[in-house]
């Protein structure tokens, strides 16, 4: 049995309630906040921040980092705090207590993944697997940033059995087009292509980002099968072939209007996602008992390896071993494909421009609301109906 979740999204607030961005918070079960809590991540503005999504009414909240917020990034702010904040140095360690202590409906992800069990009286009752990270490629001295020849392996940590995804950059090619740069056509878009060709591995029902601004949107990526999963391109210099991904792009309410930006994935207003996931199954023995704990915070996995089998993703490994872990990972992956078909990307960034730097302070209009199905936990006995 699958049952209507209700995700809120938001990123890119950058330090302004949504009062002062101009919007209500719709009702719903769990909300994401893709990052870009702050505009320099100085204690004070992560105050505000928390404090409003501490309060807001739902379930859960997943919570992650973005560029902007510089002290949670504590090596990069350890070397550059002195361009930041007028000089006055913040303690990133009481910078991050203000997230972790918040609210204990807080889930915030660093690059790592979480079960999450919502059990409200009289909300869903759905479970699915979320993996968070605040990692981004951008111009300019900023935190979380990574280059692109280590992009391939930043991915891969996005197991293969998630359900949601929440990462602060676009994937390549999906809302991730800046229209207002000066750049190339081809350098408009912004988004990550290793990012992109991991959710083609992954395929998670939901994938939440921001950072591009511009970019905000949603589309539905009906994945193309292939004939071997190292397969990139219609035809690659192996033999594999892959058919082409069918990409819908979504409609939301132009900028200005009062209407709420909801993305139906349930059947309901629009075609039902193509996606049952595969995961969850197993993940029965995490929630033993009615008092265990709802969230649970999960080690790296290195790929391939299931849950209980846990290993740090960053540890030295041959290359021998390496190869064996990513071909164990995309023959799990391959043996699932026939249950997850599509992923629904949204970019959810509520500052509509990259302001100060390109038409002032803009707000687009409110969070948008993503209904998706998930599996329901009725029987609290470790087990899914």
């Amino acid at each position: 049995m699958r049952r209507k979740t209700r995700f809120v999204c938001v990123s890119d607030t950058h330090g302004y309630t949504p009062s002062e961005a101009g919007f209500r918070l719709p009702a719903g079960d769990v909300l994401i906040h893709a990052g870009d809590l702050t505009n320099q991540g100085s204690s004070s503005e992560l105050r505000k921040t928390m404090n409003w999504i501490a309060t807001a009414d739902y379930e859960i909240k997943i919570v992650i980092c973005g560029n902007h917020d510089i002290t949670l990034d504590a090596p990069f702010y350890s070397q550059n705090s002195t361009k930041f904040h007028n000089k006055h140095r913040q303690d990133p360690e009481e910078c991050l207590k203000t997230i972790t202590t918040a609210s204990s409906s807080i889930v915030f992800l660093q690059h790592q993944s979480a079960l999450v069990r919502l059990r409200k009286a009289g909300g869903p009752n759905t479970v699915f697997k979320v993996f968070g990270s605040p990692y981004s490629q951008s111009d300019g001295e900023w935190a979380f940033l990574y280059e692109p020849d280590g992009a391939e392996e930043l991915w891969r940590d996005i197991p293969l059995d998630a359900d949601v995804v929440v990462t602060h950059t676009p994937p390549r090619f999906a809302c991730d087009y800046d229209n207002v740069s000066t750049s190339s056509e081809a350098d408009k878009r912004m988004g990550c292509p290793a990012l992109g060709e991991r959710l083609r591995i992954v395929r998670p029902c939901l994938a939440v980002c921001g950072h591009v601004h511009e970019g905000r949107g949603y589309k539905r990526v009906h994945w193309g099968a292939s004939t071997a999963a190292s397969a990139t391109n219609e035809g690659d210099e192996g033999g594999s072939k892959r058919v082409r991904d069918q990409v819908t792009q979504g409609t939301l309410p132009s900028q200005g209007s009062k209407k709420q930006c909801l993305v139906d994935l349930t059947g309901k207003r629009a075609p039902r996602l193509d996606n049952v996931g595969f995961g969850l199954s197993r993940a029965g023995s995490l929630f033993p008992s009615l008092d265990s704990p709802d969230v649970v915070i999960l080690p790296h996995q290195r790929p391939g390896i299931g849950y209980g089998q846990t290993a740090d993703v960053r540890s030295s490994e041959s290359d021998t071993e390496a190869k064996v872990g990513v071909e164990v990972e995309y023959t799990g992956a391959e043996h699932h494909r026939s249950h997850k078909r599509e992923t629904c990307i949204v970019n959810a960034a509520i500052m509509a421009t990259s302001w100060p730097h390109h038409g002032g302070r803009k707000f687009h209009p409110g969070p948008i609301v993503v209904d998706l199905e998930l599996p329901v936990w009725t029987n609290y006995d470790g087990s899914f109906s």
